[in-house]
């Protein structure tokens, strides 16, 4: 069993300012919850930044050595045309098709690694903490310890944040 505090808020203000309080106090941040992005609440939680360009840029990379690699050989070994007087190893020609490769392995690298990353996709167990907040609330889920020690630090900071319906719960893994 794993235990949590849920607690959710109306104005996002409070929550970074919470955020920031329990990052302060060495309180493990579960997640937060928010209908729309924060300004500062990546930061407020120590997030790095991300990998999602890296990858991007190696899938690209990929795509265009495979569409350059494939045209190439199908131009000039496996079925070498002669189309109005061009060579064969014609460059500029390539250049649509390498565009479009590039494009999509790197899209599709980068939804593949999101999908990894955030452990989404098929058998994920998602828990709903709020139906609302993806409308209208602010949701944040702080880990507690086993032993009980951090209930009220963690119960006290969120009061002082006029967050509303703080709830301790139990997950099974």
């Amino acid at each position: 069993m794993k235990r949590y505090i849920s607690a959710y808020f109306e104005d996002e203000e409070n929550l970074l300012r919470a955020a920031k309080e329990l990052r302060a106090q060495d309180v493990s941040i579960q997640d937060v919850l928010t209908p729309f992005p924060v300004h500062g609440l990546d930061t407020a939680l120590g997030y790095k930044r991300s990998n999602l360009p890296t990858v991007a840029f190696i899938c690209g990379g990929i795509g265009l050595a495979v569409a350059f690699g494939f045209q190439t050989w199908a131009f000039t070994v496996d079925y070498p045309l002669f189309i109005g007087g061009k060579p064969h190893f014609a460059i500029p020609s390539f250049i649509p098709i390498t565009f479009e490769l590039t494009v999509l392995f790197a899209s599709f690298g980068m939804a593949i690694a999101f999908f990894i990353r955030s452990k989404l996709g098929p058998g994920a167990r998602n828990v709903i903490h709020d139906e609302r907040s993806t409308n209208d609330r602010f949701v944040i889920i702080v880990d507690l310890d086993e032993d009980g020690n951090q209930d009220d630090v963690v119960k006290g900071i969120l009061e002082k944040e006029d967050a509303m319906n703080i709830q301790v719960k139990e997950i099974e893994l």
